[in-house]
C-alpha cells in the first residue's frame, strides 16, 4: 500500500478520454485537480445545458456533502469523487428509485472484483459493517427540464489513521493491496450507467426486477433497526423488506410501517 499521501498518482486523463473503448459511449468525463462539491458543479453544467452522461470527477473534493446535510472529505488522492448527470425520461413519480439503483450498481461494482458489499438502506456500500461508499441524489430543475444529478464517493487509498470515523473503510484496507483508483472509477461508472439505462428502457417488468435485486443485495432486510426519521421521531423494529416504491418496511410491534427517508441504524448482524 502506498504510504505517502503526496505520492498517491492522479487519475489517468487519457484512459477517461471519449475514444477509450472501456467507456460505454454515452458517458463524457471532465476530470477536475479540486472543487469543493462535484454535485455542485455537475448542477451548474445541468443549468447550463450539459448534456445526459456528462460526469465531473475531482481528484480531490473539498467541501463534499452527503446525505442529511454531512460533510464528506477525504486526503487528496486517496478516493473516488465524481457526480453523472442524468435526464431521465421516465416519470417522475419513479425518481426515488434513483439513489437505490446508483447503490446497488456501486455494491455490483465492488462485489464483482472479489469484495463481500452490501448496500444498506437506502444507499450506503458496505463492507462488512463499515461504510466504503456514500451517494447524494438531487433533482435539479433546468430549462430544459429536470435532471438528476448522481454523486459518489468512494474511499479507495484511505490508510486506517485516515478513515473519518471508526465505521468507514476503504477498498485497499480491504483487498490488503493497492487498488487502481482509474479502474474503480471505470467499473462504477459503466455499473451506473447500464443499470440506469436498463431501468429507462424495461418499464415495470425491469422496476420489478430492480426491486428484487436491490432487496437481495441490501443488507438492511432482516435486521433489527433503529431509523431516525425527518420529523425527528424515532421508529425501532425489524427491517422486513424493501416495497415497490423502495421504501423500507419496518415492522414494529406487529405493525408494519414504509419508510421513505431516514437515518437507518443495524442494531444487530444478520442472523
Amino acid at each position: 500500500m502506498t504510504s505517502d499521501s503526496g505520492a498517491r498518482p492522479p487519475l489517468d486523463k487519457a484512459r477517461l478520454a471519449g475514444t477509450n473503448p472501456e467507456l460505454l459511449p454515452d458517458l463524457t468525463i471532465e476530470v477536475v485537480d479540486e472543487l469543493p462539491s462535484t454535485n455542485a458543479a455537475a448542477a451548474q453544467r445541468a443549468l447550463e445545458g450539459g448534456p445526459d452522461g456528462l460526469v465531473v470527477v475531482a481528484e480531490h473534493q473539498s467541501a463534499g456533502r452527503g446525505r442529511l446535510d454531512r460533510t464528506w472529505e477525504t486526503p487528496p488522492g486517496t478516493a473516488v469523487t465524481f457526480s453523472l448527470l442524468l435526464r431521465p425520461t421516465t416519470p417522475t413519480r419513479a425518481w426515488p428509485w434513483l439513489p437505490l439503483l446508483t447503490g446497488y450498481a456501486v455494491d455490483k461494482a465492488l462485489t464483482s472484483v472479489g469484495l463481500e458489499a452490501g448496500v444498506k438502506w437506502p444507499n450506503d456500500v458496505l463492507i462488512g459493517e463499515k461504510k466504503v461508499a456514500g451517494i447524494l441524489v438531487e433533482r435539479i430543475e433546468t430549462p430544459d427540464g429536470p435532471a438528476a444529478v448522481v454523486g459518489v464517493g468512494i474511499n479507495v487509498g484511505l490508510r486506517s489513521d485516515e478513515l473519518p470515523v471508526p465505521h468507514a473503510t476503504s477498498l485497499e484496507i480491504e483487498l490488503g493491496r493497492p487498488v487502481d483508483r482509474t479502474d474503480v472509477l471505470v467499473a462504477a461508472l459503466n455499473a451506473i450507467r447500464e443499470a440506469f439505462d436498463a431501468w429507462e428502457a424495461g418499464g415495470d417488468l425491469n422496476g420489478m426486477r430492480l426491486a428484487d435485486s436491490y432487496a437481495a443485495a441490501c443488507v438492511t432486510v432482516g435486521r433489527d433497526v433503529q431509523v431516525d426519521l425527518p420529523d425527528g421521531s424515532v421508529l425501532a423494529g425489524t427491517a422486513t423488506g424493501i416495497d415497490p416504491a423502495g421504501q423500507l418496511i419496518v415492522e414494529s410491534d406487529g405493525v408494519r410501517r414504509a419508510v421513505s427517508a431516514g437515518d437507518v441504524v443495524h442494531v444487530r448482524a444478520a442472523e
